[in-house]
């Protein structure tokens, strides 16, 4: 099931079935994305009422065809679409599933900002979303229903976690938040433990990746990369310094934005292989790094906007979303320099993430999904 979420002033997903509503254009022969438009429900207006804002619930009367409001898409929230895509089951040739999109709704708060979500690889209707104020939200049926879900050890104390990323590797599975915590399952997500952390931690924890049995790779946002193989007990360092530590010891580099930086990752995303790209805090340069590697290494932004996110593309290179609505894609795989345009028609919206569907990558020629706001 491919879900994309919304921040919790709609308080909703959109969630591929078979249901009515639509949210994306019907695919046509192009591999282009296309813009997400606003699907009309006489159903889920009431219900969207009391959480939604009053511009968002007049809206709701436009026609299913009419383009979202910028306003009312400026809540998209940047997920992983990537592993949501995956986890949906392999669709056929002719059916790339993303004509009809259903609206379903939320148990949470409003001002509870969506940041992950996650499903069991073993079993695709189970799944787990996270967010602000201490949010963990369980399904297991898809993602038509979700519910609030409490984890006892994440609850000992007086913090308020923001929960910042998921990952499964089987029914094993990783949560990372701030203030810094762990959490860890072998039994896909029935039970969760509590793993000790370091508070001395260079920076906040931003992403982990489930590698292998009782293995992951976790990231600060200041360019920490720890490596486990035993349940997250002990971590090795794959890096020997921050990138702030980096950058300001090699202050010729010729990076444009690097002299005195001080600053912080804005987005960092892992490839299948190993590889990492993360964007710095102004999205003015972005930085690379494979594993063997003692440092980080940055490259100057190949488009003169700033850069949004980046990430990679099912065939290994790299693809690159400038503010402002712009979506460009490297030339060649692996680690390049050199992007060119690819025209979304944004019509000035703002794109925060692309995901691929990698089970149907090949049937499909790549195509790919974007998220407007």
């Amino acid at each position: 099931m491919a879900i994309i979420a919304l921040k919790p002033s709609l308080a909703s997903f959109f969630a591929g079935s078979g249901a009515t509503p639509r949210l994306l254009q019907p695919p046509s022969s192009s591999s282009s994305p296309r813009l997400l438009t606003r699907a009309s429900s006489s159903s889920s207006s009431s219900s969207a009422s009391s959480s939604s804002s009053p511009s968002s619930s007049s809206s709701s009367e436009q026609s299913a065809s009419a383009p979202v409001g910028r306003r009312q898409f400026a809540t998209l929230t940047s997920l992983s679409l990537a592993a949501s895509l995956a986890a949906r089951p392999a669709a056929r040739a002719d059916d790339d599933g993303l004509s009809e999109w259903e609206r379903v709704y939320l148990p949470i708060d409003p001002g509870v900002v969506l940041l992950d979500i996650a499903f069991v690889p073993d079993d695709s209707s189970h799944g787990f979303l996270l967010g602000t104020r201490q949010t963990i939200l369980e399904t297991k049926d898809g993602g038509s229903t979700w519910v609030p879900r409490s984890i006892a050890s994440a609850e000992d104390e007086d913090f308020n976690y923001r929960f910042n990323s998921i990952s499964f590797k089987g029914k094993e599975g990783w949560i990372v938040g701030k203030p810094a915590i762990l959490l860890y399952t072998s039994d896909a997500g029935e039970t969760w433990d509590r793993i000790p952390l370091s508070s001395q931690l260079p920076g906040d924890i931003v992403y982990i990746k489930a590698t292998g049995e009782k293995s992951a790779e976790m990231v600060t946002d200041q360019g920490a990369i720890y490596i486990t193989s035993n349940k997250g007990y002990n971590w090795r360092a794959a890096v020997q310094e921050t990138v702030s530590a980096t950058l300001n010891r090699t202050v010729s580099s010729g990076i444009s934005g690097a002299s005195y930086y001080t600053g912080t990752f804005n987005t960092v995303n892992r490839s299948p292989e190993g590889n990492y790209v993360a964007v710095s805090s102004r999205g003015n340069f972005y930085l690379t790094w494979e594993p063997g590697q003692p440092f980080w290494q940055p490259h100057n932004r190949a488009v003169a906007r700033r850069i949004q996110n980046m990430g990679w593309r099912a065939d290994g290179g790299l693809w690159l979303l400038a503010r402002g609505g712009g979506l460009y894609l490297s030339k060649g795989t692996g680690i390049r320099e050199d992007f060119e345009e690819v025209s979304v028609q944004s019509r000035g919206f703002g794109i925060l993430d692309v995901g691929y569907r990698s089970l149907v990558m090949k049937r499909l020629g790549q195509q790919g999904v974007v998220g407007f706001y």
